[in-house]
Formats: structure tokens, C-alpha cells, sequence
């Protein structure tokens, strides 16, 4: 049930509160505030690159890498997997080879 601003609830208690002097609590907030501009500019940049720049960048260039690589993984396991079979084969074909009797 809500209640008007006339009528008192006897079984609730009201909340603490500790009153701050005008000065004292916007003084608090612009600190606070100040230091959370300064953790933002660090972060995103303030005309430089950001920590969140810097860290996209890095991202970028190891995904470019990691595809790269991933090419060379596949041209070397190719060469490999073909010198293999070609060596198994000349060995079963040495093997059957009749030769001079």
C-alpha cells in the first residue's frame, strides 16, 4: 500500500542518512568525476591511442598473422603429406619390381 506524505508507517524505519556539507559532497563528486575523465581519456585516447586502440590493433595484426600462418601450415603439411605417399609407393613398387632371376 503506498502511503501519502501525511500518513506515518509506525513499522518502518526511515532511512540513514549523513548529511554532507554542499561543499564537502560537490567537492567528492567533481574528485571522483575528474579521476574517472582521467581513466577514460587512458583508456579510449584523448586525441592519441587509447589502451582500447592499442589493443584492437594488436588483434588485427594477430589475426593477419594467425591467417598467414594458417596458409603456411597447410602448403607444409601438402608437401609433407605428398613426399610421404610418394616414398611409400616407390618403396611398394621397389618391392615389386621382378629384377633379374
Amino acid at each position: 500500500m503506498k502511503h501519502s506524505n501525511d500518513e506515518i508507517d509506525l513499522g518502518a524505519q526511515p532511512p540513514v542518512m549523513v548529511r554532507l556539507g554542499t561543499g564537502d559532497f560537490q567537492q567528492k563528486v567533481l574528485e571522483k568525476l575528474a579521476r574517472l575523465e582521467t581513466m577514460m581519456d587512458m583508456i579510449i585516447g584523448n586525441g592519441r591511442p587509447g589502451r582500447m586502440q592499442l589493443a584492437e590493433d594488436r588483434l588485427s595484426a594477430l589475426e593477419k598473422n594467425d591467417l598467414r600462418r594458417t596458409v603456411y601450415d597447410r602448403i607444409v603439411i601438402a608437401a609433407i603429406t605428398f613426399a610421404l605417399t610418394f616414398a611409400i609407393s616407390a618403396i611398394i613398387a621397389w618391392r615389386s619390381y621382378p629384377g633379374p632371376k
